[in-house]
């Protein structure tokens, strides 16, 4: 069975296998209303397109690194998810990252010598295979209405993708990202918990910002996004509170990289 490269795989996938009509002709999605592959997720990558509909939800950060990228965080510590119960299943509103809502398809290259894409799938996934009940993925070894959707929503997010990107390396020739900290006292202890480990927009550069400059992250719509990132931080706070709620909180302060 021919397979996309592994190496470097990205969160969630344990293999990728290109979708054919050979080999994947009687196969078929079916839905499911739990995400067991994200309740051990804290942090999850976030496309700019999505950041007015999900900071109200969660805390938007910026990954450390030489090459940040947008994430949504759902925990504040490692392996802990509060939006998510014990099976996978969403405990009330969220936002899911369009990036969960991709899972377990991907566009990949097959082959390092050529930029053409192909629709793949983690086949370590009970979402697709060869079941009685769900969607078929192929009509008479065509692609199926509903493979057409997925291609098409894998298609949007690589462009996505590709506008964050360009709005990353805007904030990095602007030198506006600054390393982030968030320090939270909890009743009883004597120490607070402090997080790091991530970055976050300058709210002082942003002030001193030229007039020109201003006007250009205006004009180009990166200011919005901007403040939609910096109103989502205080949801840090509530995160933290879900976690005490849920008992989820670590037993001794100490500080923790949320990326």
């Amino acid at each position: 069975m021919a397979t996309a490269p592994k190496a470097n795989l990205p969160i969630f996938y344990n293999d990728l296998v290109p979708l054919n009509s050979n080999e994947h002709e009687k196969f078929r999605v079916r839905p499911s209303e739990s995400a067991p592959f994200l309740k051990n997720q804290h942090a999850v990558p976030l496309t700019i397109d999505e950041f007015v509909a999900a900071q109200r939800f969660v805390p938007i950060i910026f990954s450390a690194g030489d090459e940040p990228v947008p994430l949504a965080l759902m925990g504040l510590n490692e392996g802990i998810n509060t939006f998510l119960d014990d099976d996978g299943k969403l405990r009330g509103p969220a936002y899911v990252p369009a990036y969960v809502r991709r899972y377990p398809w991907m566009l990949a290259k097959l082959r390092p010598d050529s930029d053409e894409l192909s629709l793949c799938f983690d086949p370590s996934s009970d979402i697709v295979g060869e079941y009685e009940d769900g969607d078929a993925l192929l009509v008479d070894k065509q692609p199926s209405e509903v493979t057409k959707g997925i291609l098409k929503f894998c298609e949007d997010f690589e462009q996505s993708a590709h506008r964050t990107g360009l709005f990353m390396k805007e904030l990095a020739e602007m030198d506006l990202l600054m390393d982030g900290e968030v320090s939270i006292q909890m009743p009883g202890n004597e120490k607070p918990f402090v997080y790091r480990g991530f970055r976050m927009v300058n709210e002082e550069k942003l002030r001193d910002m030229r007039g020109d400059q201003l006007r250009k992250i205006s004009q180009n719509g990166m200011l919005p996004l901007i403040h939609a990132h910096l109103f989502s931080l205080q949801l840090m706070r509530e995160i933290f509170q879900h976690q005490i709620e849920q008992g989820k909180m670590p037993e001794v302060p100490a500080p923790e990289a949320v990326n």
